[in-house]
């Protein structure tokens, strides 16, 4: 923007504004940007300064070029969507008080001026406010940054705060609900990273505008019951992503029953236990679900009902054709995909370094989602484990693995599973070998070449296959 700023001032000249156009030495009529009238002016501001994703000050350059541009400039706050940013290296009021009264933003990133920042967050031009992003929050300042935001900031539209993570279980000491007057009537997006804020649930109910909500790693000493929180989105009928992630699996050993409440939520992405997400989905409703992250602690028992009935509300999933399930160092992934997109619109994790627990438990999670699953017609299976020595799996949970995927035809297996997995299926007693994968018709294995005949591992559950009259061809990947 701030080269097309600079070229303007060379057709129009900064300081020279005509309204009348001269001739060339040619004879042709000369045209200059200052023959253009102020709506069309601002038409092409509007776009420097907002379709090009630019920072919130890259309009200061507009409105030092010549008096008329920033005349049009500030006549339109609104329209250009006019922000002054605060970074705390003066005093506010001497950035504040040259510019014409426009909306402020606070960006801090490893913040140095901690005491201008508190002062800002108190004066009396706190209500100008609008966002606030403030990252990497040092242990040492978290309660003077709590302290000074005890107020309510009236224009507040966005807020992120990021504590460093040797603060995660350090308690803000602040009175329940006092975190910014537990009042922000137009927060429409806010993200807290490692902030052991207590009275959250106070704030969340009066910001019934929001849009985005995150609430990541959320330390021990910042817990949030399901229920309190259940109420909270229940207010939230804007709501279009709800991200939540607790550090460890901490969970009351008493569990109260959900308030009668109801939330939609169109995109959810949780980490805990899973009787949290149990009590919070069952105060949720799914009908516009088109995407779900659901990241567990490992238990010996996963009872989900609650994520059975959102799974089979969402109309979205129920086109879904096919899956991938990836392995980690520390956790099983199973993702399920819409059509050729890239991004998975359902992702369950469960949490282990254990590859055979992880087995274990990701068939507990799936027997959830079991109707879903059913009608996928294809499954990849990939390793991305660095350390941990996946092919220890008994081959019984590989069958276990693969039972619930009843419509698939491709499989598709990376060089680190095609043994095993075969191995498994060719275990299958002649009259079982179409009890797995009936409707099974390609396997790919990665890396296979097309000059290279069928691997040795797999010729026996080919071979079966093909006698039961559900024949199975295996390809190069």
């Amino acid at each position: 923007m701030a080269r097309a700023a600079r070229s303007s001032t060379t057709i129009g000249g900064p300081s020279q504004v005509s309204s009348e156009a001269g001739p060339y030495e040619h004879g042709q009529d000369r045209v200059t940007i200052n023959m253009l009238p102020d709506d069309v002016l601002l038409e092409i501001f509007h776009f420097c300064v907002n379709h090009r994703s630019v920072g919130t000050s890259e309009w200061h350059t507009l409105v030092h070029v010549c008096q008329r541009w920033r005349h049009v400039v500030f006549a339109s706050p609104r329209r250009l969507n006019l922000r002054l940013e605060y970074r705390g290296k003066r005093p506010v009021s001497e950035i504040l008080d040259v510019w014409p009264v426009l909306p402020v933003v606070i960006s801090y990133r490893f913040p140095k001026y901690w005491r201008n920042l508190s002062a800002a967050l108190k004066s009396e031009h706190r209500h100008r406010i609008c966002k606030i992003i403030i990252s990497y929050i040092p242990t040492s300042h978290c309660k003077r940054l709590a302290a000074a935001m005890q107020k309510p900031i009236s224009g507040l539209t966005s807020g992120e705060l990021w504590v460093a993570l040797n603060g995660a279980n350090t308690a803000m000491s602040l009175p329940p609900g006092s975190f910014l007057g537990g009042s922000a009537p137009l927060l429409r997006e806010l993200v807290l990273f490692n902030c052991p804020f207590p009275g959250i649930p106070k704030l969340l109910l009066s910001a019934n505008q929001l849009v985005l909500l995150r609430l990541i790693h959320i330390p021990d000493s910042g817990y949030i019951s399901p229920q309190d929180l259940g109420t909270a989105l229940s207010v939230m009928s804007r709501l279009q992503s709800f991200f939540l992630e607790f550090q460890s699996p901490l969970y009351p050993t008493s569990r109260l029953p959900p308030p009668p409440t109801r939330s939609v939520l169109p995109k959810l992405t949780f980490k805990g236990v899973h009787e949290y997400s149990e009590d919070l989905l069952a105060q949720t409703e799914a009908p516009l679900l088109n995407e779900l992250t659901v990241k567990f602690f490992m238990d010996i028992d996963f009872v989900l009902p609650q994520l059975r009935r959102l799974i089979s509300q969402a109309e979205w999933f129920k086109t879904c054709d096919r899956a991938t399930v990836c392995t980690c160092d520390e956790q099983n992934l199973l993702k399920i995909y819409k059509g050729p997109h890239q991004s998975p619109y359902l992702f369950l994790h469960v949490i282990c370094s254990e590859f055979d627990s992880q087995l274990a438990s990701l068939a507990q999670v799936r027997s959830s989602i079991f109707p879903l699953l059913s009608t996928l017609v294809q499954l990849e299976i990939m390793n991305s484990a660095i350390f941990t020595p996946l092919w220890k799996a008994t081959e019984s949970r590989w069958l276990e693995l693969l039972a619930p995927f009843t419509a698939v035809k491709d499989l598709r297996l990376c060089y680190d599973f095609a043994l095993p997995i075969c191995q498994a299926l060719e275990e299958l007693a002649e009259e079982r070998v179409t009890e797995v994968l009936p409707a099974l018709h390609n396997i790919f294995l990665r890396g296979l070449r097309p000059s290279e005949s069928v691997p040795k591992y797999i010729e026996g559950f080919v071979a079966a296959r093909r006698l039961s009259g559900h024949s199975v061809a295996v390809h190069g990947w």
